[in-house]
């Protein structure tokens, strides 16, 4: 397993440096849109700490996201009126992951309607601004 690499698109937004739809935030991890959602209110959490995959995180932080992740799932059945819940995250190239900074993907679904195709289509940034605002309202009630 190759190292860590500080500079993945991920750590550029823990550190500000890249904007994010962030839907929720705590000390251990962070939860924004997916840019090129499956479905509405595809939501990523990630952990503030620094781990490539399932295979290096500490078991604290794996924790922490996991937790985070059900609070997002919860916000998203209500927000998105949806009938459940898919959580993937994917370690190492070989099972299809991207982007090399653990994540959760946490998406709302309603039967009869297909996921689409991952990394095939940019969401409108007002669609995402509005998606955001219902995530949020969602974890507030």
């Amino acid at each position: 397993m190759a190292a860590y690499d500080d500079q993945n698109v991920f750590a550029k937004i823990l550190r500000g440096e890249i904007p994010c739809f962030e839907v929720f935030s705590d000390d251990r991890s962070l939860a924004f849109l997916g840019i090129m959602p499956r479905s509405p209110g595809h939501t990523l959490v990630i952990p503030r700490a620094p781990a490539r995959g399932i295979l290096d995180i500490a078991d604290d932080d794996l924790a922490a996201v996991a937790r985070t992740g059900k609070r997002i799932a919860i916000a998203a059945m209500k927000a998105f009126d949806a009938e459940g819940i898919i959580l993937q995250q994917f370690s190492e190239p070989a099972s299809g992951q991207v982007v090399f900074h653990l994540h959760l993907h946490v998406m709302p679904v309603r039967a009869g309607i297909e996921l689409l195709p991952a990394h095939t289509r940019k969401e409108d940034m007002a669609v995402l601004a509005d998606h955001a605002k219902r995530m949020i309202a969602a974890l507030g009630s």
